[in-house]
């Protein structure tokens, strides 16, 4: 218990411990609690899209159960159905409040695209991958966000590429 006690309190800290021992770029921004993605994205100073917007997700189905922690970028919309017949479930749903803070150490919105749980898959979307060289994300905090280098993003987190973004027909 006391374990996650320290976790959870130190989500930022273990974060940047990670990215400067793989020598990533990057930089934290301190701000007001932002709202939806777009104020956020302003405060910032960065583009929506640029926003890696991370989905607590649970999917089952045909003998699988899994959390996920489905990138995203911050101006696309999740495929739920999708993602989970990717991942080899048959539903994926939202997790719980209490799930979000049990996986992540985290308040929903405040949920970096890493995965420091076992039990929490890490994926992302290609799209994530494909227009800005830095992507930004609050880092444990409403009031903190980093802005990491795109390619030391994928180097270091690792998430397995997953399409399941919503797109226009």
């Amino acid at each position: 218990m006391l374990e996650k006690i320290l976790l959870k309190n130190n989500i930022f800290e273990r974060l940047t411990a990670l990215l400067d021992t793989h020598n990533a770029r990057y930089r934290v921004i301190e701000h007001s609690t932002g709202g939806r993605s777009e104020e956020v994205a302003k405060i910032r100073g960065t583009h929506i899209g640029q926003g890696a917007k991370g989905l607590v997700c649970h999917v089952k189905g045909h003998g699988y159960r899994q959390y996920v922690l489905a990138v995203l970028p911050a101006d696309q919309q999740a495929d739920l159905a999708m993602l989970a017949k990717q991942v080899g479930g048959n539903r994926a749903s939202l997790a719980s409040p209490k799930e979000v803070s049990e996986l992540t150490y985290c308040v929903f919105g405040a949920i970096p695209p890493f995965s420091f749980h076992p039990d929490l898959q890490l994926i992302a979307e290609p799209y994530l991958f494909e227009r800005y060289d830095e992507l930004a994300f609050n880092a444990g905090s409403l009031e903190r966000s980093i802005i990491l280098n795109t390619e030391d993003y994928r180097r270091i987190a690792m998430p397995e590429l997953v399409a399941f973004r919503k797109r226009a027909d």
